[in-house]
């Protein structure tokens, strides 16, 4: 009789085994290297904002989520999500300081106002970074303030400054305006004693959206598993070598594909009793934009879990079969994942970069924020990356194979939870 029953056993474990692999085999290597070759091609141009390229890589995305037969989410005729948003592109400006004019290169201001015009009899109260004094500090406790404020800063500190002046005078793109009024300026001047200063932004209403779709749940329709990534990037840049246009073929041309890929996957098995939300976020790269919009157009309390994958095309510091899971310690959404992945090669690793705060740089963050087991899935090593926002992060640089390996961990390790027998614990609200 025991003997019998450890046959069974040893049938069911067989079976289960089969199932695994049927399901792995879903996910095809060749497809996987379709779909990341097409978003991240020169003719995408960087997939910028506000670039016809982005507009054609949302047009492929959507092509393929209409031929995986996905259905598009409650309220809106197609896969696309529209919003609007506030552009704010910096305009000609002149600066100067005790009578001499600044170079240009050697100032950035944040003002989400058409114009300002600033001299010494103006209400702005004015600050120094030091040389010896941190610029990233300093810069927090002077912003805290909430007043208008002349920062003049030590030219001894131009690699911060260049950093902070490289974000701020690009365009910007913001929900609410806000009254925040700073002037930083880099120089050797051991007092100002006088300024002028005039500042102009061109402002517009910026037409955005992300790609969505999704697959019904059978038995659990109200409770929702998200899968997504960003498909945006940098657009064009600086030439390196000729070349200037940054491909975003890791960043995050990989996670797009595996959420188009798992969302075939799973429209195959027909099988999910929660609600599949399968969505590409537009501007991660200015701020998180998209996944904030889409992010309150849902009712957390409904979200059961969200799979944020960012970049997974290169093999990771823990080898093969292996990727990490932000926030590992704030549920148990890892744990479970792993424990659906028993038998197999592949181990998901808790975030070995916590000095990188990855956890609230990505778009899980804002449903995170709200308690949901929001997690971001990677394999990238941050912290020696070299093509990590350059014109070289193409299609040839990425381990296929790596991405195709990480794409079958995931839709193996979230099948409880898609089937509605593993829910992750919630994650600690931030308080605002």
């Amino acid at each position: 009789m025991m003997k019998q029953f450890l046959s069974a056993l040893a049938c069911l474990a067989i079976l289960s085994s089969c199932a695994v692999q049927k399901q792995a085999q879903l996910v095809k290597e060749k497809d996987v290297e379709r779909i990341i070759k097409t978003l991240s091609a020169d003719d995408m141009q960087g997939r910028g904002v506000f670039t016809p390229g982005i507009d054609k890589a949302a047009s492929f995305i959507e092509s393929e989520f209409k031929t995986i037969g996905l259905k598009p989410l409650a309220g809106l005729s197609g896969y696309r999500q529209d919003f609007s948003m506030n552009r704010i592109v910096p305009g000609p400006y002149q600066v100067s300081i005790n009578g001499k004019a600044v170079e240009q290169q050697n100032v950035f201001y944040i003002s989400d106002k058409p114009s300002l015009i600033w001299n010494r009899s103006s209400d702005v109260e004015t600050h120094y970074i030091k040389a010896n004094q941190s610029f990233t500090a300093r810069y927090k406790e002077i912003m805290q303030l909430n007043k208008p404020v002349l920062v003049y800063v030590d030219e001894s500190l131009f690699s911060a400054f260049k950093r902070f002046r490289d974000h701020y005078m690009d365009e910007r793109v913001v929900g609410e305006f806000q009254p925040t009024e700073a002037v930083f300026v880099l120089g050797n001047e051991d007092v100002v004693q006088s300024f002028s200063i005039n500042l102009t932004n061109t402002i517009s209403k910026a037409p955005l959206f992300n790609v969505t779709g999704m697959i019904p749940g059978k038995s659990k329709a109200n409770e929702y598993v998200i899968f997504s990534g960003h498909y945006d990037h940098l657009g064009i840049i600086d030439a390196v070598e000729g070349d200037s246009i940054a491909n975003g073929a890791d960043d995050d041309a990989s996670g797009v594909t595996a959420v188009i890929s798992l969302a075939r996957h799973y429209k195959q098995l027909n099988n999910n009793e929660r609600t599949l939300i399968f969505v590409a976020f537009t501007a991660e790269e200015v701020g998180g934009i998209g996944s904030q919009y889409f992010s309150k157009q849902q009712d957390p309390d409904a979200v059961v879990a969200m799979f944020n994958i960012e970049m997974i095309g290169k093999e990771s510091k823990f080898g093969k079969n292996a990727a990490f899971i932000t926030g590992f310690e704030k549920s148990d959404f890892g744990q479970i994942l792993q424990k659906n992945l028993e038998g197999t090669e592949f181990k998901f690793h808790p975030d070995p970069y916590p000095e990188q705060n990855l956890f609230y740089r990505s778009d899980n963050a804002t449903l995170a924020a709200q308690g949901v087991p929001a997690h971001t899935i990677s394999t990238d090593q941050i912290d020696q990356d070299k093509y990590y926002h350059t014109v070289n992060d193409e299609l040839s640089t990425l381990d296929i194979a790596n991405i195709t390996s990480t794409i079958k961990a995931i839709a193996l390790s979230s099948r409880s939870i898609v089937a509605g027998t593993d829910t992750p614990k919630r994650i600690e609200k931030l308080k605002e």
